[in-house]
Protein backbone atom coordinates (compact mmCIF):
# COMPACT_ATOMS: atom_id res chain seq x y z
CA UNK A 1 0.00 0.00 0.00
CA UNK A 2 1.16 3.21 -0.39
CA UNK A 3 2.06 5.85 2.37
CA UNK A 4 -1.40 7.65 1.55
CA UNK A 5 -3.19 5.15 1.79
CA UNK A 6 -1.35 3.79 4.74
CA UNK A 7 -2.36 7.07 6.78
CA UNK A 8 -6.03 6.33 5.55
CA UNK A 9 -6.25 2.96 7.37
CA UNK A 10 -4.35 4.59 10.57
CA UNK A 11 -6.59 7.06 10.54
CA UNK A 12 -10.01 5.02 10.84
CA UNK A 13 -7.79 2.98 13.83
CA UNK A 14 -7.31 6.29 15.72
CA UNK A 15 -10.97 6.92 15.16
CA UNK A 16 -12.13 3.40 17.15
CA UNK A 17 -9.09 3.72 19.37
CA UNK A 18 -11.60 5.56 21.88
CA UNK A 19 -14.10 4.06 24.08
CA UNK A 20 -16.41 7.35 23.57
CA UNK A 21 -16.42 6.98 20.15
CA UNK A 22 -17.47 3.73 20.32
CA UNK A 23 -19.85 4.00 22.63
CA UNK A 24 -20.92 6.95 19.94
CA UNK A 25 -21.11 4.54 17.07
CA UNK A 26 -22.44 1.81 19.34
CA UNK A 27 -25.91 4.54 19.69
CA UNK A 28 -25.49 5.13 16.06
CA UNK A 29 -25.69 1.43 14.86
CA UNK A 30 -29.09 1.65 16.28
CA UNK A 31 -30.34 4.32 14.38
CA UNK A 32 -30.35 8.12 14.00
CA UNK A 33 -29.59 10.12 16.86
CA UNK A 34 -29.16 14.03 17.33
CA UNK A 35 -26.11 15.80 18.87
CA UNK A 36 -28.25 16.45 22.15
CA UNK A 37 -29.56 12.76 22.51
CA UNK A 38 -26.15 11.32 21.54
CA UNK A 39 -24.55 14.19 24.49
CA UNK A 40 -27.60 12.37 27.00
CA UNK A 41 -26.56 9.09 26.74
CA UNK A 42 -23.20 9.26 26.85
CA UNK A 43 -22.72 11.77 29.81
CA UNK A 44 -20.56 13.59 28.64
CA UNK A 45 -20.45 17.46 27.76
CA UNK A 46 -21.50 18.87 24.46
CA UNK A 47 -18.02 20.16 23.56
CA UNK A 48 -16.51 16.77 24.39
CA UNK A 49 -19.16 14.78 22.38
CA UNK A 50 -18.96 16.95 19.61
CA UNK A 51 -15.08 16.59 19.25
CA UNK A 52 -15.60 12.93 19.14
CA UNK A 53 -18.54 12.99 16.49
CA UNK A 54 -15.98 15.37 14.24
CA UNK A 55 -13.18 12.78 14.40
CA UNK A 56 -15.81 10.16 13.43
CA UNK A 57 -17.22 12.34 10.51
CA UNK A 58 -13.43 13.17 9.02
CA UNK A 59 -13.11 9.44 8.99
CA UNK A 60 -16.07 8.84 6.75
CA UNK A 61 -17.53 6.87 9.34
CA UNK A 62 -20.78 8.92 10.58
CA UNK A 63 -22.58 11.62 8.36
CA UNK A 64 -24.64 14.10 9.65
CA UNK A 65 -27.61 16.25 8.29
CA UNK A 66 -29.27 19.87 10.15
CA UNK A 67 -33.10 19.57 10.47
CA UNK A 68 -33.78 22.68 11.96
CA UNK A 69 -32.02 23.49 14.88
CA UNK A 70 -30.64 19.75 15.55
CA UNK A 71 -27.98 17.91 13.88
CA UNK A 72 -28.99 14.21 13.52
CA UNK A 73 -25.99 11.97 13.26
CA UNK A 74 -25.97 8.33 11.45
CA UNK A 75 -23.31 5.34 10.05
CA UNK A 76 -21.97 6.55 6.85
CA UNK A 77 -20.63 3.37 6.20
CA UNK A 78 -22.00 0.21 6.53
CA UNK A 79 -18.23 -1.40 7.06
CA UNK A 80 -18.34 0.33 10.74
CA UNK A 81 -21.20 -1.75 11.73
CA UNK A 82 -19.65 -4.84 9.70
CA UNK A 83 -16.06 -4.52 11.54
CA UNK A 84 -17.59 -3.87 14.85
CA UNK A 85 -19.63 -7.23 14.50
CA UNK A 86 -16.43 -9.07 13.59
CA UNK A 87 -14.69 -8.00 16.54
CA UNK A 88 -17.33 -8.49 18.97
CA UNK A 89 -17.44 -12.09 17.61
CA UNK A 90 -14.05 -12.23 17.89
CA UNK A 91 -13.76 -11.45 21.07
CA UNK A 92 -16.69 -13.60 21.97
CA UNK A 93 -14.98 -16.90 20.30
CA UNK A 94 -11.73 -16.18 22.94
CA UNK A 95 -13.72 -15.61 25.69
CA UNK A 96 -15.87 -18.80 25.28
CA UNK A 97 -12.05 -20.50 24.85
CA UNK A 98 -11.01 -19.43 28.05
CA UNK A 99 -14.37 -19.88 30.28
CA UNK A 100 -14.30 -23.45 29.04
CA UNK A 101 -10.00 -23.68 29.70
CA UNK A 102 -11.17 -22.34 33.13
CA UNK A 103 -14.43 -24.22 33.84
CA UNK A 104 -14.49 -27.10 36.76
CA UNK A 105 -14.07 -30.58 36.10
CA UNK A 106 -14.97 -32.41 39.02
CA UNK A 107 -13.75 -35.87 37.15
CA UNK A 108 -10.25 -34.60 37.60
Amino acid sequence: MSDKALELVAMRFRALSEPTRLRLLNLLMQGEHTVGQLVEAAGLGQANVSKHLALLRDAGMIGMRKEGLSTYCYIADPMVNELCEMMCRRLREEMEAQARALAFDPKI
